[in-house]
């Protein structure tokens, strides 16, 4: 594991979004199984949070976790949105969860807001306590990020000064608003998704930051949603959750034709990149089943003259 004085990282985190039923049904045996393969396969870092499945998430993860020996994993879980039941019927898909819409997402980064919140997703869990709480998409609205530093953070750095969670910290998708935090407050973690892979490493400075000031990254969307998720690019890949565009596609495919002369895959490569950067504890993948599990768990050490060589074809 990866140490900082707050926080305690397997090398690779189990991102729990899937088992909510992330685009598609996962049946409860299929999520209880995805969990198992991860703490089978060495993971001890599990990922989760409310607007994962309107709760369906965290239920499943605390359901798989709880005959687990509660010292030896850390589970982080977000706050920004409340869950308020709601009557009716249909379905959660336009959030992207093939749920039940028995709920409604209410964005609330005050510190009554911060606190109900956690302790909804403790009860959810049907745990103790979490270990880490983040802010979640405090970068999709100037607001949001107003809230959460003058309220929101304020908060959690109480509940962490209180002991009830270890560590505090922010999950999102652009560095520039993490860049805030770390420069205006005292956060232990940074969850951020899709900055620093294969494809983009537009915050290997912000990284430099965080090391400097000794603050934990856990890097996610390694596979920037799709693109680099197989070992050969298809014509429909997605980058950040959108169809790539065609220069994408193609300097996709020339680090795989570089990865492939070193007996290496384009998802192997992509998993092992973030941790080039020495800021990065964890990497964080999500999984629906316990053959995806597997699979990522599958890929050996990358060597070390790969990378050397798509530096020197100007591909990182």
């Amino acid at each position: 594991m990866t140490t900082n004085a707050r926080v305690h990282l397997s090398r690779f985190g189990f991102g729990a979004a899937p088992i909510g039923n992330l685009y598609e049904e996962v049946t409860p045996e299929q999520a209880l199984a995805a969990v198992d393969a991860a703490w089978e396969t060495g993971i001890r870092y599990f990922d989760t949070a409310p607007h994962y499945g309107l709760g369906l998430s965290e239920r499943r993860l605390g359901a798989a976790l709880a005959v687990r020996p509660r010292d030896e994993y850390v589970v982080s879980t977000k706050v920004g949105r409340l869950l308020e039941p709601v009557d009716g019927g249909g379905d959660d898909l336009a959030n992207g969860f093939a749920v039940p819409a028995t709920h409604r997402r209410v964005w609330d980064f005050s510190a009554d807001g911060v606190r109900r919140s956690l302790e909804s997703s403790v009860d959810r869990l049907g745990l103790a306590r979490v270990d880490i709480a983040l802010l979640h998409d405090v970068d999709l609205r100037p607001e949001f990020r107003a809230q959460a530093a003058s309220e929101g953070y304020p908060a959690l750095a109480a509940l962490r000064d209180q002991g009830v969670v270890d560590a505090v910290g922010v999950g999102l998708n652009h560095w520039e608003t993490a860049e805030w935090f770390v420069r205006e407050t005292d956060l232990d973690v940074v969850l951020l998704a899709g900055r620093y892979t294969l494809l983009d490493q537009s915050a290997e400075a912000f990284l430099d930051l965080c090391a400097e000031r000794g603050v934990t990254v856990v890097a996610a969307g390694v596979f920037n949603s799709g693109v680099l998720a197989r070992p050969e690019v298809p014509d429909d890949a997605t980058y950040d959750y959108a169809t790539a565009p065609a220069e994408l596609l193609d300097k996709a495919r020339r680090i795989a034709a570089v990865c492939a002369r070193h007996d290496v895959t384009l998802p192997q490569a992509a998993l092992a990149f973030p941790f080039r950067h020495p800021a990065v504890a964890s990497v964080l993948v999500g999984a629906r089943s316990a053959e995806e599990v597997h699979a990522n768990a599958a890929h050996p050490p990358v060597p070390a003259e790969l990378w050397d060589d798509l530096r020197a074809e100007g591909l990182l």
